[in-house]
């Protein structure tokens, strides 16, 4: 088993405690895995295998499967004295599961750890059944520092190896292979596939997938650039299709539920707020991109955003765009009360001010650097940290 401690780290401190564990992220990303290893960690704290309860609502065994069986089928498995733990796979599956955990969680000597590849697992929907008794993990495809792991490498390699991280996107299923990138978009595309009809069509009826089809292309494409609901109808209208602007914002949030993109919204470093337009969206893995469009050189530059943009959200970041007056940083990155600046390109400018001048304009004392994959261009620009991207993604606390 490939093992990503990091997600042990972060849920060690809520085990045994009487709070629902919420793992949740885009299909293949490595919940069930993650759920494996702690069974691993309960079996090495001497909790007996009869006492762990595994369950994957998403094996054809469970299709149709109500809440009222899923509540007597657990029941009866916990047919013994002293406490038991739940590891309750892809329960988005089971409509009601929230009434079913409340219910176990209110009666039972349990410890409950779940995961879902949809985000109504991890908002406020749930609130009304679990207030205030769970934690919400969420969980990312492969990091940089993971991928070296996977691929057995050290860091030596990792300016080398960045490339093929760059390639090849993060899913592990595709690390732990040896696809050529052809077989390797093509199993990322059955992953994309699976998502859109299980998560998306199914779920929400979808009754002109062609249109839908369209909308995620254009996003796609434009990963890492600003557009607007408005933009895609518009964008649509040239085509001679014709989509309200209510459906447009419905395919946006069911992709976002999903876990197929994510939202970046733009944050006014003079008035201290987050504004409501012109949001950015990026991919939960760039192999996504290449699966629907393949890959392309000119594509670089907006995913290394991509990669930049996760990276920051595995480590507990809020992302957003930074704008100051009629200019923009790629990420503003908070995180209680720490913060930085970062600027993102492929190769350096010769004319270094195009990617720092926005950054010395900030006049504060937080951490500001501009990441790139120039191996040439590092160092120190008035107080601005030029890295390698590869250094970036690997260091430990910026």
């Amino acid at each position: 088993m490939n093992l990503r401690p990091d997600y042990i780290n972060a849920i060690a401190p809520f085990m045994d405690k009487r709070l629902v564990k919420i793992l949740a992220g885009v299909r293949r990303c490595g919940k069930t895995t993650i759920l494996s290893m702690i069974e691993r960690e309960l079996k090495n704290r001497n909790i007996a295998p009869d006492h762990i309860i595994s369950r994957n609502y998403s094996n054809i065994a469970y299709d149709d499967y109500t809440a009222k069986k899923m509540y007597s089928d657990l029941k009866v498995a916990m047919n013994g004295k002293g406490r038991y733990y739940l590891l309750l796979d892809e329960l988005q599956e089971v409509e009601g599961w929230e009434k079913v955990v409340n219910t176990l969680l209110e009666n039972e000597n349990v410890d409950i750890y779940v995961t879902g590849s949809n985000s109504k697992l991890m908002s406020s929907e749930i609130s009304t059944y679990l207030t205030g008794r769970y934690v919400s993990i969420p969980v990312f495809t492969l990091s940089f520092k993971e991928y070296l792991q996977f691929k057995g490498k050290n860091e030596d390699e990792a300016k080398t190896l960045f490339d093929d991280y760059l390639l090849y996107g993060g899913f592990p299923i595709v690390a732990i292979s040896n696809f050529d990138t052809a077989a390797a978009y093509q199993v990322v595309d059955g992953i994309y596939a699976t998502v859109i009809t299980r998560d998306i069509s199914k779920r929400h009826k979808l009754r002109n997938k062609d249109l839908f089809d369209r909308v995620v292309k254009y996003i796609v494409e434009n990963v890492g650039k600003t557009f607007s609901a408005n933009s895609i109808r518009n964008f649509l209208k040239s085509e001679h299709r014709s989509v309200s602007i209510e459906s447009v914002y419905n395919y946006i949030k069911w992709l976002s539920e999903a876990f197929i993109i994510y939202p970046c919204q733009r944050y006014d470093l003079q008035g201290k707020s987050v504004l409501k337009t012109q949001e950015k969206y990026y991919l939960s893995d760039i192999s996504l991109k290449y699966s629907q469009m393949g890959f392309n050189r000119k594509m670089v530059s907006s995913l290394l955003e991509n990669i930049v943009y996760l990276e920051l959200r595995r480590r507990g970041y809020d992302v957003y765009i930074g704008k100051q007056a009629a200019k923009e940083i790629d990420f503003v990155a908070i995180r209680r009360n720490e913060r930085i600046y970062i600027q993102v390109c492929d190769q350096f400018p010769e004319d270094s001010s195009r990617e720092t001048d926005n950054l010395i304009n900030i006049k504060d004392h937080y951490h500001k650097y501009v990441v790139c994959r120039d191996p040439l261009a590092l160092g120190n620009d008035n107080g601005i940290n030029i890295v390698h991207i590869a250094d970036f993604l690997l260091t430990d606390n910026w």
